[in-house]
């Protein structure tokens, strides 16, 4: 089935006609709400409009009532296979932003009504493609006012990623020299704009019909990763924030300075590690963390204009499923979102 017959095949022009009926059944009284719920491993179809219990927040949470949500590539991967998480029945998402509904014990920074955004805990903090979802009030920070609740979405995982790559993990600092890999992806097109930020040389890998895109966000030198090797040039890098993994990953040594550091979002090679150490360089993986000083960092970087998230397709809640569809292409632009409100 190509993917244009199963964006015509998922998509459900009535909400109520793609609401899964094997919902879990919940105590009569019980608040309820809609998710983009699963109940098997699979496909994009595995993905069911369903009718499920509110969640409360428990002590140190908040309720947040989901005005969008951001999808990343961890969610297609997690459909299929649920990498880090139990199987399903299981909801998905971990980027918000939404209004706070309800406050649990022992919580201060945040009152009904207030605007937030944030990362869920990642990976088993998951569930914000649904209309309520619950986290701890640390992993959010009030939504900048100058972005509404779309862009406030696209940021979260993607932003936090790039800062704790670039900025808490390389130590990336003005002048030095930075190759960011996939970078008009969710991950790098943030990345880019970090690292300018910080006074960066910042070369970018993307297709070349993208490249235009990634010199608008600052990037100094764009190399089509279809036609041209990255490792054919005598540039020395200090950092390298590789998105790919594999042979990527560890090709990406040889363009390292001594002393350099790259950091990756997935595995590389057997032998990355080993390369890594003969050229005297750091290689890591990252793991993406919720923290709210990077969440309040990347809100002060938004305030101040240095950052802006580049939305490629916003999606209702009934048609998430769609969204998978089209981020699995690997084709999209920055970030997918999820609306809900």
């Amino acid at each position: 089935m190509t993917s244009t017959e199963t964006l015509e095949n998922l998509n459900s022009p009535d909400p109520a006609a793609a609401t899964d009926s094997s919902n879990p059944a919940a105590p009569e009284g019980t608040p309820l709400m809609l998710a983009l719920h699963q109940t098997a491993l699979g496909g994009p179809e595995v993905l069911q409009l369903t009718e499920l219990p509110r969640p409360a927040p428990g002590p140190g949470q908040i309720l947040v009532a989901v005005h969008a949500a951001g999808l990343n590539p961890t969610d297609f991967k997690h459909r299929a296979l649920s990498i880090f998480l139990p199987p399903p029945p299981l909801t998905l998402g971990w980027d918000v932003s939404g209004t706070v509904v309800e406050t649990g014990f022992g919580v201060t920074l945040f009152r009904p009504g207030d605007e937030v955004f944030g990362m869920l805990p990642y990976p088993h903090g998951a569930g914000s493609h649904a209309e309520y979802v619950t986290g701890p009030a640390r992993a959010f920070a009030a939504k900048p006012a100058g972005i509404d609740h779309v862009q406030a979405a696209a940021l979260p995982l993607g932003a936090l990623t790039a800062w704790q790559a670039l900025v808490e993990t390389a130590d990336l600092r003005a002048g030095q020299r930075v190759l960011i890999h996939a970078a008009a992806g969710g991950v790098g097109h943030l990345a880019i704009q970090i690292a300018k930020e910080r006074g960066a040389h910042v070369t970018g890998t993307a297709s070349a019909p993208k490249h235009d895109f990634l010199r608008e966000l600052g990037a100094d030198v764009c190399i089509d990763h279809r036609s041209e090797d990255f490792t054919n040039t005598d540039e020395r890098y200090d950092v390298v924030l590789d998105a790919l993994g594999g042979e990527t990953a560890t090709r990406s040594v040889s363009v390292l300075r001594p002393g350099g550091v790259l950091v990756s979002l997935l595995p590389g090679d057997k032998d990355t590690q080993a390369k890594a150490e003969k050229a005297q360089v750091r290689a890591v993986i990252l793991l993406v963390e919720h923290d709210q000083a990077g969440m309040r960092a990347v809100a002060e970087l938004v305030d101040r204009g240095s950052l802006r998230p580049h939305v490629s397709g916003a999606f209702p809640l009934a048609e998430g499923a769609r969204a998978h569809v089209l981020g699995e292409t690997g084709r999209t632009t920055g970030k997918l979102v999820i609306t809900v409100r």
